[in-house]
């Protein structure tokens, strides 16, 4: 049962990581992107998975399926910051003439690893950034960028690695916009997310480094049911867990977890009022961060010397109910 195969979406290789539990799809060949989560006890797809014929969909906006990454995430005004006497030009993607989601989308990665043992089984990929032009030509210092996909039981690791190659130093940001359904069931479902206040975001939904308190959403640290609720909702962590708990009112669900060290803020977002689907984002840097005016601690921006590594890890573990007693 803990095995790696292959199978196909529209022509391009999948992978498949199998157990007992779960059966994870990962995408290599068109942004490195997790396209798929089956819950094998419940029959159940616990992400929005792209259908085959979705797919100009998906090359457009790859980011509206699964676990994409985003690198970096978020907004980024006018597409433009400097950044140790470097000026970065990133495409104007959005109304306003901004930038969203990063330079990230349906790269090819190279499979370079595949572990199978007794305890689980894993993907490792790769991609070196000045191998696509287009990349270069918007962010000139040179990454590799490593994942590594395990797999065990009900968990699933995600463990980043991403290192300099250049002579200068690289300012970095990585975000997850994962795509969570609630079955339209909105009110089925609730959400326990530790987190100290809003980001507030201008006219032209750009966080301005400014946080403001949480309000009604003060629940979310106890339990915040996702009737009615809509969100495009940047949250600041402020050294509370980085933990997510979205649970079914039958006690199913899944707990969601990022490194506490670099990941320092959530997104929420719902696409309109809660429906199929919540995205529960970990970010590393707050959109926007190179023009911030707030210390590179508070907005989470990773600089990253020449030869220098970092690795992020994450997590996502399903939750069962307890049987009911005989």
């Amino acid at each position: 049962m803990k095995k790696v195969t292959k199978g196909q979406w529209n022509g391009y290789d999948t992978y498949i990581l199998h157990s007992r539990e779960l059966e994870v799809t990962l995408l290599p060949r068109l942004g490195n992107n997790i396209i798929g989560i089956r819950d094998l006890v419940n029959q159940r797809e616990v992400l929005r998975r792209p259908d085959e014929n979705d797919l100009d969909f998906y090359l457009q906006k790859p980011y509206h399926f699964g676990i994409p990454l985003l690198i970096p995430p978020g907004r980024i005004r006018r597409g433009r910051f400097t950044y140790a006497g470097q000026t970065y030009q990133f495409d104007q993607n959005t109304a306003n003439d901004n930038h969203i989601h990063g330079l990230h989308r349906t790269q090819s990665w190279c499979v370079s690893d595949i572990e199978e043992d007794e305890d689980g089984c894993s993907v490792t990929t790769e991609f070196v950034t000045s191998d696509d032009p287009n990349w270069m030509r918007q962010y000139p210092v040179p990454l590799k960028l490593e994942m590594i996909l395990r797999l065990q039981g009900a968990s699933l690791t995600q463990t980043f690695r991403i290192t300099n190659l250049g002579t200068a130093a690289a300012p970095f940001g990585l975000g997850l916009h994962t795509w969570f359904l609630i079955d339209g069931e909105p009110e089925n479902w609730n959400l326990k997310l530790p987190v100290s206040r809003l980001y507030v975001t201008d006219e032209e939904i750009i966080t301005t480094g400014e946080t403001a308190p949480l309000g009604d959403l003060e629940a979310l640290n106890d339990s915040l049911n996702l009737k009615g609720t809509n969100f495009d909702t940047p949250l600041q962590i402020g050294g509370k867990p980085a933990e997510a708990l979205l649970l079914r009112k039958d006690g199913y669900g899944l707990k969601y977890s990022a490194d506490p060290a670099y990941f320092k803020h959530w997104v929420l977002y719902t696409k309109g009022e809660a429906d199929q689907f919540l995205c529960i984002e970990p970010y590393t840097w707050l959109p926007d961060a190179p023009n911030l005016s707030i210390p590179h601690e508070e907005s989470g921006l990773l600089d990253i010397k020449p030869e220098q590594s970092l690795e992020l890890t994450l997590n996502l573990q399903m939750v069962y109910p307890e049987p009911e007693p005989a």
